[in-house]
């Protein structure tokens, strides 16, 4: 397993690398059979630190987590117990899901753009209704089921998830609802109403 230590705009001590490799091999060995690796990154924020932390898996699936606190140690304490929390609970799901799915999944890539928000731009009503493109760049839409778009979704503590539907090809969405239940959208399942 391939362990990588950032730091943003700071020194990484030898001390803290060495915690944080022997804590991540540790942690994620004991939920998953095939890691593949890790990324840890840690930066200032306000008078803290922020540890950014993302696992990648075998299968495609990458868990993600944050935590913020005064001292370095803690925020990574924070985010290695949320990243553990997460990989614990889809325990039996990771496991099936190494067996069931030998290959990686397979993923295509497409645009995605950032656009000015309304406050960024200006205080008048706007020429035309086209947006502002701020930034372009790439995302990869991940072809899974729909179980495992939910625990993608829940692993990346995101708000909803696009995915390509396993079963028939056709792009769908899951998404938190307000009431805490997971949202599905499916279109192509349109002649099911």
């Amino acid at each position: 397993m391939r362990i990588q230590v950032n730091g943003k705009h700071i020194d990484i001590g030898d001390a803290l690398r060495s915690h944080v490799t022997t804590t991540v091999e540790t942690v994620v060995r004991k939920y998953s059979e095939r890691p593949v690796d890790s990324v840890i990154t840690f930066s200032r924020e306000g008078p803290g630190f922020r540890c950014d932390f993302s696992v990648h898996l075998s299968t495609g699936l990458t868990a993600k987590a944050s935590s913020q606190a005064n001292d370095i140690y803690a925020s990574f304490d924070g985010g290695v117990e949320r990243i553990e929390k997460q990989l614990r609970r889809y325990k039996r799901r990771l496991k099936d899901h190494h067996k069931a799915r030998p290959e990686p999944i397979e993923a295509f890539a497409a645009p995605a753009y950032v656009i000015a928000s309304a406050s960024e731009t200006e205080d008048d009503e706007p020429e035309s209704l086209q947006p502002i493109v701020i930034a372009e760049m790439t995302t990869d839409i991940k072809a899974l089921s729909v179980g495992e778009a939910v625990m993608q979704m829940e692993f990346e503590d995101s708000p909803f998830l696009m995915f390509q539907n396993e079963s028939h090809g056709g792009l769908n969405v899951v998404f938190r609802r307000d009431d805490g239940n997971i949202g599905w959208i499916d279109p192509k399942n349109l002649a099911a109403l």
